[in-house]
């Protein structure tokens, strides 16, 4: 019975990190998605962090992505067209898992 357990152990750990590696691949996907459309916006510094935390905190909306989609169309306008935005969300959160995957 230990192997048992010693494995579904094994399994609850490996899924709760993996979880919690899509969570932070996410989160900076969502900056750098920010921070990119806050330069879109003429925004620097202070002002282009903030706005990139805005973008993190509408993730929290409901679940899955359009909740970010939508808040940075809504604030993009013209600027940026909806082919745009999902590519930079596709090319950041790619770019976001290899950076961890670097980390760890």
């Amino acid at each position: 019975m230990t192997t048992f357990n010693d494995r579904e152990r094994a399994f609850e750990n490996k899924f709760a990190h993996d979880a919690e590696m899509q969570f932070k691949a996410v989160a900076r996907r969502n900056k750098r998605l920010g921070l990119w459309a806050a330069g879109l916006l003429g925004k620097t510094g202070a002002d282009a962090e903030a706005y990139a935390m805005e973008v993190i905190r509408a993730d929290f909306e409901e679940a899955g992505h359009e909740d970010v989609f939508r808040k940075v169309k809504s604030d993009l306008g013209d600027l940026a067209d909806d082919d745009t935005i999902r590519a930079r969300m596709e090319t950041f959160l790619a770019q976001a898992k290899s950076e961890l995957y670097d980390e760890g």
